[in-house]
């Protein structure tokens, strides 16, 4: 029988658990946390981002207290205190058997964005969105982590369109006090504020703390009072300003973030730099060595044991430079405190030393620096070890020292609302003998374990999805009904979005947004960053032949994008106008729509309902390219270019490839041999296979092709898996 909270103190423990549950991010992964939160005001919920803290705000003291009359809603948030609870005390994770060393001396990961949820839009892409789940995942499995990045207080940028279909940017300011964060304090109760030379200035910075489970992300802020208004607006946005900027947010990542480590009493066992953005945090460790009387060389040699380095980008614009005289301007302090002149300091950051011409590249002083690097999937591994051989002239292409750990997505962060609580289900009340009953002995190791494994842990386990292959475990009929109920959704909530952009007929009538897009037509997504080599308009290339597709009644197909192109990106933009406009003004209206400002929540939406994810980048850009590793566990099929992770992925049964494992040298016959490998792999694979039923209307096949899906890419390509590689192969060793 549920209990009613009655005393004043028991109303208090709920509504002082509550307010801390939302300032931890755990919940955007917790299904229960996240239906408490929508309960206490679904229109705020809707409005407010997700929002948890955003959410409390909306509600008083008193309604939280009168709420709490409710037996059951008071039972359902002392269930889910209790869950976080032990979640946050669990003395038997992962990290504790496998990496204790660790819980002492943690990992600092620094990262120049971390995409966590849409409540906190801080990131760009898919680097931030990787940072955010590894980030999850430590705290899953129980791995010390600190992150490091900066506090963008304008975030990134929203998007829309004006008449001429063409991206235009704005900005909104975020409010602190309605994030899941709060300022980092010192005994007193003042918020801790350390500084760094940039330039001919002194620049102050306090930081944010944002809890994610277990541990903790920092987000350093130069909004002080002390700064100047050009150091004030340091951080007021995503890679906001030109290269003056850039190599002053770089120096603040790198040597504030190890400062205020300091100031924090951490002493981090190992510092690993997402992307070279971070690279100058080691002259900041080169200069606490030589302020300690090591010399240059011995506190260099020093420095590089205790670096560890992950490059993300193949592309050659990816890498940060900067000029001779840039560097002598901003960062001259480096200088003065490493005893070196500029040529020397140049030098770091050069792969010919002596080569005066040659800018400053933070990715080779992030090499220089490491005592490992890696790539992010197999074959980006190769493509950097042949990228910066130049540096290990003394070594075959082979031998060069860049390793790979292919990404991964933090499963339970990805999975949407009604497919958490479909797998909750099959977890909890399955056995070989009897669906309606608990898991049974018979069931593998890790699902049986006593206590009862975490939720998290089951799901993530190959144990679990290697059972998706039983039909006795999960019916076709099952599986069907499920893509249907996520389809039915993507297309209703693409409706909803597309009335809010105000999308126009040529004739200047609204849509009629109901009857866009068809509930039970093959429906293909595509939603990333619209840099250029990731090709979005690829497949409108056979313009005529798409339209006789999508116009086909018997096996209809429609497509649904989405994406950002950088506010300097003008041919990125390009893509989007030409896109929009094909969805506007021609005969793919209807079947083919853009939605606006993506998003996690946009991404998430999108990954669940469509029914093939298209990937077709310009091979071997990919470095890995997360966003398909989402759709594996909704039902949806992977349809792409063999680059990155789908390289590894791909085994001719669980998704559809887009050519073969290689590429021609030229650009433009790379493009046209894709566009036509692409169009083949549509008409003769993926769309035959989708609309091939059996008597009873099932798709066998495609269904099969599901299955195949989920027992051998979801349980490989997430971030559990990621994060205990990083641990095993590269934190834990010396």
């Amino acid at each position: 029988m549920n209990k009613t909270p009655r005393t004043p103190a028991e109303l208090t423990e709920l509504t002082v658990g509550l307010n801390r549950l939302a300032r931890n991010l755990w919940w955007t992964w917790n299904q229960e946390a996240q239906e408490i939160f929508q309960e206490l005001s679904p229109r705020g919920w809707q409005n407010l981002y997700h929002n948890g803290v955003a959410v409390l705000h909306e509600v008083s003291d008193y309604e939280l207290r009168v709420r709490f009359q409710d037996a059951d809603f008071a039972h359902r948030v002392r269930d889910v205190l209790k869950t976080f609870d032990d979640y946050l005390k669990d003395p038997q994770t992962w990290g504790d058997q496998n990496a204790p060393a660790l819980k002492k001396n943690p990992v600092a990961y620094f990262s120049m964005e971390f995409g966590f949820h849409e409540t906190l839009p801080i990131a760009a892409g898919g680097l931030g969105i990787l940072a955010g789940d590894h980030a999850k995942s430590a705290s899953d499995l129980g791995i010390g982590f600190m992150g490091i990045s900066l506090f963008y207080r304008q975030g990134y940028f929203q998007q829309s369109f004006n008449q001429d279909n063409w991206q235009t940017e704005y900005y909104t300011l975020l409010n602190p006090k309605n994030l899941p964060m709060e300022p980092v304090l010192n005994a007193r109760g003042e918020p801790v504020v350390c500084s760094m030379r940039i330039a001919m200035s002194e620049v102050y910075f306090q930081a944010w703390r944002v809890n994610v489970g277990r541990n903790t992300v920092y987000l350093l802020d130069t909004n002080r009072p002390e700064n100047e208004q050009h150091y004030r607006d340091l951080t007021l946005r995503v890679y906001g300003g030109d290269s003056s900027t850039r190599i002053m947010q770089e120096m603040l990542l790198g040597v504030g973030g190890v400062r205020l480590l300091r100031a924090l009493g951490a002493q981090p066992s190992v510092f690993h730099m997402n992307e070279g953005h971070a690279a100058f945090l080691t002259l900041e460790l080169i200069r606490e060595k030589i302020s300690a009387g090591r010399s240059f060389t011995e506190a260099l040699t020093a420095t590089k044991t205790e670096c560890l380095f992950t490059t993300h980008t193949p592309v050659e614009a990816g890498h940060d430079r900067f000029s001779l005289d840039l560097m002598g301007y901003v960062a001259n302090i480096f200088q003065s405190q490493l005893k070196l002149t500029l040529d020397e300091l140049m030098a770091l950051g050069r792969v010919n030393p002596n080569d005066k011409n040659e800018s400053f590249c933070m990715t080779v002083l992030a090499l220089k620096m490491s005592r490992s690097a890696n790539g992010v999937s197999e074959l980006h591994g190769q493509v950097s070890r042949q990228m910066w051989h130049a540096l290990f002239p003394d070594k075959q292409v082979e031998e060069v020292p860049i390793g790979h750990i292919t990404n991964g997505v933090h499963l339970l962060c990805w999975m949407k609302g009604p497919l958490r609580r479909y797998w909750r289900r099959k977890l909890n009340f399955h056995s070989d003998s009897d669906p309606h009953q608990p898991l049974s002995g018979d069931t593998t190791t890790l699902l049986r374990k006593k206590p009862a494994v975490p939720w998290d842990a089951k799901i993530n386990s190959p144990e679990f999805w290697a059972r998706m292959a039983d039909p006795d475990f999960i019916s076709d009929e099952e599986l069907w009904a499920l893509r249907y109920k996520l389809r039915r959704e993507l297309i209703e909530f693409t409706r909803r979005r597309l009335l809010i952009q105000g999308q126009r007929l040529t004739q200047g009538d609204f849509i009629a947004f109901d009857q866009l897009l068809n509930p039970d037509a093959l429906t293909i997504g595509f939603a990333r960053r619209f840099a250029t080599y990731k090709r979005a308009p690829l497949i409108f290339q056979q313009f005529h032949s798409i339209v006789k597709l999508v116009h086909d009644k018997q096996r209809p197909v429609q497509f649904i994008y989405a994406g950002k192109a950088h506010p300097r990106d003008d041919e990125g933009k390009r893509f989007i106008q030409h896109i929009i406009h094909l969805s506007k003004h021609s005969e793919l209206e209807g079947k083919l729509v853009f939605i606006e400002n993506y998003d996690v929540h946009v991404a998430r939406q999108m990954v669940s309902g469509c029914d093939v994810w298209l990937n077709n980048p310009r091979r071997p850009l990919e470095a890995s390219g997360t966003s398909g590793m989402k759709a594996g566990c909704h039902g949806c099929l992977n349809l792409s270019i063999l680059d990155g992770w789908w390289r590894e992925g791909y085994d001719g049964t669980n998704g559809f490839a887009i050519g073969g494992d290689s590429h021609p040298d030229s650009v433009e016959e790379q493009d046209r041999r894709d566009s036509e490998n692409l169009y083949r792999a549509l008409t003769e694979e993926v769309i035959p296979t989708f609309y091939n039923r059996d008597a009873t209307g099932i798709p066998r096949q495609w269904i099969q092709k599901i299955r195949r899906a989920m027992v051998t890419l979801v349980p490989q390509f997430n971030t559990w898996r990621m994060v205990q590689e990083y641990a095993q192969k590269y934190y834990c060793t010396k």
